[in-house]
């Protein structure tokens, strides 16, 4: 059964930053496709960030609003994605979840805020 268990998130000030991490367990972890999205309140899911296996290059993507900002990595031995998070801005704040393209499960989401 697949888990993700997200930490890491916590109240910044803008211009801050925070260091998003997600454990995964139940897959072969470095041959998947790891995600971050975020979902604010009164807004859909979003994709914010990807990073392909190592196999496929464990090339990146980012949504255009978090594009030189936003980083994300992953260690496979510590079947860990993480988001690093710099120069933040208010429109960041959301819950952020991580996920395994592909599959259903979702994590309970780690709470990032970010005051003016």
């Amino acid at each position: 059964q697949v888990q993700l268990v997200e930490s890491g998130g916590g109240l910044v000030q803008a211009g801050g930053s925070l260091r998003l991490s997600c454990v995964a367990s139940g897959i072969i972890f470095s041959s998947k496709t790891m995600e971050w999205y975020r979902q604010a309140p009164g807004k859909q899911r979003e994709l914010v960030a990807s990073i392909t296996s190592v196999f496929r290059g464990g090339r990146t993507n980012y949504a255009d609003s978090v594009k030189g900002r936003f980083t994300i990595s992953r260690d496979n031995a510590k079947t860990t994605v993480y988001l690093q998070m710099n120069s933040l801005k208010p429109e960041d704040t959301a819950v952020y979840f991580c996920h395994v393209r592909d599959y259903t499960n979702w994590g309970q989401g780690t709470q990032v805020t970010v005051s003016s």
